[in-house]
């Protein structure tokens, strides 16, 4: 897949993703780059706002198997892994699969289950495989976890761990739609549309599992000159030392605001990474991974205020 075709590639999955998902271009834009950098997507946002509907619609872009799995406080590894069983007829353990063997999953409300059960996703998302009893299953290469949380309710919830909340490439916000965005909506079920339902049934697969990871090969290819990538470098850095943030991002942050940079760039149809490439990302990939000191949270600062502060301290390269 050259970069032509990958551009069309990105091409045909934004427009099926709009058919359904109105508005929130930009959402649709860092969906799609954390599965071509082949990470693992944290969406945040108010019930109601298409969480659901995005995750469904993706997996029947992609022709690929689509599991949800609602996390409750009771949910228990098992319950999404799987586990053997023993037969009493052939005196063996067989396997019974959990949801997680699928491509496309929903971890819906990851908060909401317990950290043993969070654990047991995180780690799968990790190796992409599962580790039941003597034996190990391999996953789809195309394994995607899709989990999303909600930010007004706390009682009852399980607060990702920042160790283990690093593990998502990005964290996508997904906010209130703009009044047209919404009168697109209304106007879709006042004719009898709906939008679930569509996603389900009316959206034809516009490409494969097998494109998919064509296209992600092709990101080595895309070339990132030395002083944007010091350019980068300096981003990241700079959240580490930055006075209102009291841990800042990883190197692990670093190579995934690489990626996703490379990505962005592939999807726009460039070899070459640019300083907008990694301007445009960096929220999504390093907003969850800042912790701000306690001075900071009182002043009700946000991540997004604070990166766009070091974004603009941070000299572009020329």
């Amino acid at each position: 897949m050259d970069l032509e075709r990958f551009h069309e590639h990105a091409l045909r999955l934004k427009d099926g993703l709009r058919r359904v998902f109105f508005g929130h271009d930009d959402v649709i834009e860092q969906l799609l780059a954390t599965v071509y950098a082949g990470g693992h997507v944290l969406i945040e946002g108010v019930p109601g706002l298409g969480k659901t509907l995005l995750a469904k619609s993706l997996a029947r872009l992609f022709d690929a198997d689509f599991q949800r799995v609602q996390f409750t406080p009771d949910l228990m590894p098992s319950d999404i892994l799987g586990t053997e069983v023993f037969h009493l007829a052939s005196q063996s353990f067989r396997l019974r699969k959990g949801p997680i063997f699928t491509t496309i999953l929903l971890a819906d409300e990851i908060n909401r289950s317990p950290p043993k059960t969070q654990a047991g996703l995180l780690e799968v998302m990790e190796e992409r495989s599962v580790s039941l009893g003597s034996e190990t299953h391999a996953l789809s290469p195309l394994f995607t976890v899709l989990a999303t949380q909600n930010p007004i309710e706390y009682e009852g919830t399980y607060p990702l761990p920042e160790a283990q909340v690093d593990r998502f490439m990005s964290k996508i916000l997904i906010r209130y739609p703009s009044l047209d965005e919404e009168l697109l909506v209304l106007q879709a079920y006042d004719r009898g549309h709906d939008l679930h339902r569509a996603a389900q049934h009316e959206l034809t697969p516009v490409t494969n599992p097998e494109e998919v990871l064509a296209a992600r090969r092709e990101l080595v290819g895309i070339r990132i000159a030395p002083e944007v990538l010091r350019y980068l470098g300096e981003v990241v850095r700079a959240t580490r030392s930055y006075p209102q943030v009291q841990v800042g991002a990883s190197p692990r942050a670093a190579v995934h605001l690489l990626l996703m940079s490379k990505a962005r760039a592939a999807m726009e149809g460039r070899e070459f990474v640019t300083p907008d490439d990694v301007k445009a990302v960096a929220p999504a990939v390093l907003r969850h991974r800042l912790i701000l000191t306690p001075e900071a949270q009182v002043a009700a600062e946000t991540p997004d205020r604070v990166l766009a502060r070091v974004l603009g301290q941070v000299e572009v390269p020329r």
